[in-house]
């Protein structure tokens, strides 16, 4: 099922023998638009330290009582790598926190176990020349919390800022962007999904799209949750099929 990111912040992540905390933030890397990490902000049992807690540790996703369960332990996570979360985070970092949980690795390809509606799906892993430095910020991890508020702009002039996210809970691909079309057209709201991004300019906070701006305009609009069914998605599709 589609769930707006936004919703999820919040949320209780608990470990198999009492709660871990909070989610504060999500990870996703920019290569395959899937969401890598929650970093969950412990509570007094650790000392409010944040940690990041990836997709596939998850169980069971109790969403009447927004709490998703672990398969982890808080003895497992009070002795994973102390990672500090308000730095970009390095690919020998993540590398030292798959040591110590029972993941799969995601940048090697291959199967990425466990996770809620993932078993047995085969993830993408990146060419060796794109593998960065494992001592240095992976350039592909980007943070939820800092990317929304990014300008969002057509071929031919700015359409709006990035509100949201909507992600696939089954396989944890960010599908669209929620786009505040704000002061260009009042009132109006439009998902955009990664497939139309042209580029992002991280520096400047930019997101360029391959349409024009009434292209946009006139795409079909967002409102609810009700529109996002496969129904929507194939009228979505079909519009900016006929120009990207």
């Amino acid at each position: 099922m589609k769930r707006h990111i936004k919703g999820l912040k919040g949320f209780t992540i608990t470990a198999t023998d009492g709660e871990l905390g909070k989610v504060k933030d999500l990870y996703f890397d920019d290569k395959s638009w899937t969401i890598r990490y929650f970093v969950v902000q412990t509570g007094g049992w650790l000392f409010g330290r944040k940690v990041l807690i990836a997709p596939q540790a998850i169980t069971r996703l109790d969403w009447s009582n927004e709490t998703f369960v672990s398969n982890l332990t808080q003895q497992q996570v009070k002795t994973s790598p102390d990672i500090n979360t308000e730095q970009p985070v390095s690919r020998q970092q993540e590398m030292e926190l798959y040591k110590h949980y029972p993941w799969e690795r995601y940048w090697a390809g291959g199967l990425w176990a466990g996770g809620v509606g993932t078993s047995g799906m085969m993830m993408p892993g990146p060419s060796p020349e794109e593998v960065p430095d494992p001592t240095e910020g992976d350039p592909h991890l980007r943070s939820i919390e800092k990317v929304t508020g990014y300008d969002i702009k057509a071929i031919d002039g700015p359409v709006g800022e990035v509100e949201d996210f909507i992600v696939d809970d089954g396989n944890w691909k960010i599908r669209y962007l929620v786009v505040d079309t704000g002061n260009w057209f009042p009132g109006k709201k439009v998902i955009i999904s990664p497939n139309w991004i042209n580029e992002i300019n991280w520096e400047s906070s930019d997101v360029v799209i391959k349409a024009t701006v009434e292209q946009v305009k006139n795409s079909p609009e967002y409102e609810t949750d009700e529109y996002l069914n496969d129904d929507y998605d194939r009228i979505l599709t079909n519009y900016y099929g006929r120009f990207i």
